[in-house]
């Protein structure tokens, strides 16, 4: 316990990047070597690569625990949309399991609730019962099981769709689809992901029927239609990560993706605290939710 008062959590700072971004690649291959599932990246580089980006973009709030000025672990929260977003959490492998996790998780839910957020969600792997545990003490539901899903898809048979890239006067037709599935819409991050060359959309008819901000873990997709989402698939290339995440209730597109080419990597559970609507439409979620 003297350990942990010593701890101090603070903001991100841009001396952070390099630390913090070895930790986040050690401690993420720590948990899934442990369990027998291969890593979320490849190199501390890449680790420091994501955290140098979020720390660049605007609505992205970090905070960092640090012992005896060095650098223990650190946590983030997406601010860019009407619903809040956690994650990375990542902490030193060394210092794990000391009851860190629910100081970073208390920062930025703390911050979350003063910025008046209604609702906060992440995703979690499956296989850390640890976190899972911890996230349901904080107050965290269980609300979708995901499917990491790898590999390229095929089908002949799925016509009829035209997929492009999104075009800024793409953002109101998307962002009506995405209010139609969740309730909300996620137009600053769909924006964000357009000026990167990243987000695409599938027409049918002369009409938008889906979109992405980006097929892998730091992307999400809507859609009218499950077809819609299976073009994207089909079409759109890949961002690096483990792979794609689809709702394994949506039995049609889990299906799909399993009969025309990707197959499961592993699972993880989306959560969230405060508002929550059931999804009334397909899509796919990012890393975040």
């Amino acid at each position: 316990m003297a350990k942990l008062k010593s701890v101090v959590v603070r903001q991100f700072e841009p001396r952070d990047i390099a630390p913090c971004g070895r930790i986040c690649y050690e401690a993420f291959r720590a948990i899934a070597q442990r369990h027998g599932f291969p890593p979320d990246l490849p190199s501390s580089e890449a680790g420091a690569g994501i955290m140098e980006t979020l720390h660049d973009s605007p609505g992205f709030y970090g905070v960092v625990a640090e012992r005896d000025g060095a650098v223990i672990g650190s946590n983030w929260l997406d601010e860019r949309n009407a619903i809040s977003g956690i994650g990375p959490i990542t902490i030193d492998p060394a210092v794990q399991d000391g009851g860190l996790g629910r100081r970073l998780m208390d920062a930025v839910i703390e911050r979350s609730d003063a910025r008046g957020f209604p609702g906060v969600r992440l995703v979690q792997a499956a296989y850390h019962s640890r976190s899972l545990s911890l996230y349901t003490k904080l107050g965290f539901a269980s609300r979708e099981e995901l499917a990491v899903m790898d590999g390229d898809a095929a089908d002949s048979n799925l016509t009829g769709y035209t997929v492009r890239p999104l075009r800024p006067d793409d953002l109101r037709a998307c962002n009506e689809i995405c209010t139609g599935v969740h309730g909300f819409d996620r137009g600053a991050e769909l924006a964000a992901a357009a000026a990167a060359n990243a987000a695409f959309v599938a027409e049918r008819e002369g009409a938008i029927r889906a979109y992405t901000s980006g097929l892998g873990y730091f992307g999400h997709s809507a859609g009218e239609t499950t077809d819609a989402i299976c073009a994207l698939l089909l079409t759109v290339p890949r961002l690096p990560s483990l792979g794609v995440l689809v709702p394994i209730r949506n039995y049609r597109l889990f299906r799909w993706c399993l009969d025309h080419g990707m197959r499961v990597l592993m699972t993880m559970t989306l959560m969230s605290r405060g508002l929550y609507q059931e999804p009334s439409g397909p899509y796919l979620p990012s890393i975040l939710y």
